[in-house]
């Protein structure tokens, strides 16, 4: 399997320094500061970062678990919610997934999901703290 990396500068004190972070891809560069990752500032943070690969973990996993399962959906939306509490760190994740599955009872759907977080990669990774998930199929 293949290795991802990204990048990061951080150049000042923590308060008032500023940061810049790149994927190796190429496919985003953006700015953080503290205001933007502990308060309301402009720019990204980590945390959101990790939230978009959670979200499209799971989306993927999810995917692949409806596959196996001999089902193809036609859209998966997933929204991960980082819970960021000062000074113990990263306490919680909420995945919020909504499924376009034609031909899954809801019932059926939350089982495959639950079956994506606990299996995708980034779930894994996150395991030592919570992970709660609400699924539901699309009206």
């Amino acid at each position: 399997m293949p290795t991802r990396t990204s990048t990061a500068r951080w150049q000042g004190s923590l308060k008032d320094g500023a940061g810049n972070m790149r994927l190796a891809s190429g496919a985003y560069e953006g700015s953080f500061s503290y205001l933007s990752r502990f308060e309301s500032g402009e720019g990204t943070n980590p945390e959101e970062l990790i939230a978009a690969a959670h979200a499209g973990c799971f989306s993927m996993a999810l995917s692949n678990v409806l596959g196996k399962a001999g089902l193809t959906p036609n859209s998966i939306e997933t929204s991960a919610t980082i819970h960021l509490d000062m000074p113990a760190g990263i306490t919680k994740v909420e995945l919020s997934t909504v499924g376009d599955v034609p031909g899954l009872s809801e019932a059926d759907f939350i089982k495959h999901a639950e079956d994506a977080k606990a299996n995708c990669p980034v779930s894994k990774a996150l395991a030592a703290i919570e992970i709660t998930l609400t699924a539901k199929l699309a009206s």
